[in-house]
């Protein structure tokens, strides 16, 4: 299976459909995003998948996000600040990541086979130990061209990858 992970929309209606369509080419089925929607804007985009969020430091309406995220219905959660995931038998955490201290000591008790945050606005894909640390870029403010990404997990061959939401 295919997962998109997103993260930092920060209201960019653009770049959020951009990503929907890569998700939608690449047979994507849950897209987990690692925080800072801002606003209950763009959280319907995403009504043809699972979605799977939590809250990043810029999301600061969580009750409309809440609502939002009622409305998709299905499986898709809000999960608050942290959310404990696992699909076809691998373990995912996911968090927004303001402390990379806090996404290193994660990633460090090997808990998890992966490990989403976003809040830099920076793709990365590390490994440490056998975690594997994603942070998929972002759509709003990202540091480069490079980062205004989105990543797909497959879930079979255990890989990452990213794709550029540059139109």
């Amino acid at each position: 299976m295919n997962i998109g992970i997103i993260s930092d929309t920060h209201d960019n209606a653009a770049a959020t459909e951009r990503a929907i369509e890569i998700f939608q080419e690449e047979g994507v089925e849950i897209v987990i995003h690692c925080g800072d929607f801002v606003a209950p804007l763009v959280v319907p985009y995403f009504d043809e998948f699972e979605l799977h969020g939590v809250l990043g430091n810029n999301d600061g309406d969580a009750a409309n996000l809440q609502a939002a995220f009622d409305s998709l219905g299905g499986e898709s959660q809000l999960h608050g600040r942290f959310a404990d995931l696992e699909f076809d038998g691998l373990s995912v955490a996911v968090l927004h990541g303001e402390s990379k201290a806090e996404v290193g000591a994660i990633a460090a008790g090997e808990t998890y086979d992966f490990v989403c945050y976003g809040h830099h606005h920076q793709r990365e894909l590390s490994e440490d130990g056998r975690t594997t640390v994603v942070n998929p870029g972002a759509h709003f403010l990202a540091r480069s061209e490079e980062d205004r990404t989105v990543a797909i997990l497959d879930t079979l061959s255990e890989s990452v990858r990213f794709r550029s939401v540059q139109d």
